[in-house]
């Protein structure tokens, strides 16, 4: 059985106690290995008010939580029961299992979000020199001293002015030295 993510709907305004109480059924029932991650997508807006500025956040579907899920009939039952939930979206009946959000989808939220999936391939290792392809430290070769697979980051020490340095780059910023 694989994981997928899935979209539970809520009562509006009750976005994050249904993620609090889901959580929290989560631990009780002991379905740590069926439910994984529950979140709720927002923005941050800046506003400004009696010329003050304000970084508020928004939530980008409002009265939809995302659930990572390996679906069986226990973990189907534990979140469509807990209080708030008012039901999956793709799924035509009360009986009937959902839909799961498609890969391109969830990462796209997952992406907006500042959160990449922890599914990442991992190509480097600690102690590898690899090259900066992009950004300001282009051309730089460097030691990769830390990975973030769940951020897509990763620390790489970078010689300048006869100093190590650490950058943080992405995955993508960085190449395996040939």
């Amino acid at each position: 059985m694989e994981k997928n993510w899935y979209v539970v709907h809520t009562y509006s305004g009750y976005e994050n106690k249904v993620k609090t109480n889901l959580e929290k059924r989560v631990e009780t029932m002991g379905m740590e290995d069926k439910i994984f991650r529950v979140i709720v997508p927002e923005d941050e807006e800046t506003d400004i008010k009696n010329g003050k500025k304000k970084v508020v956040k928004k939530k980008v579907f409002p009265g939809y939580v995302l659930v990572e899920i390996i679906m069986t009939d226990d973990s189907w039952y534990v979140v469509r029961n807990t209080p708030g939930v008012t039901g999956f979206v793709g799924s035509s009946g009360s009986g009937s299992k959902p839909t799961a959000l498609l890969p391109e989808e969830i990462d796209f939220i997952l992406k907006r979000m500042g959160l990449e999936d922890k599914n990442l391939d991992v190509h480097f290792e600690i102690g590898e020199t690899v090259t900066v392809k992009e950004g300001p430290f282009a051309n730089f070769t460097g030691k990769v001293e830390d990975l973030d697979a769940t951020k897509g980051k990763v620390k790489v020490m970078v010689n300048m002015f006869g100093r190590e340095t650490p950058v943080e780059l992405d995955f993508g910023q960085i190449d395996k030295l040939n």
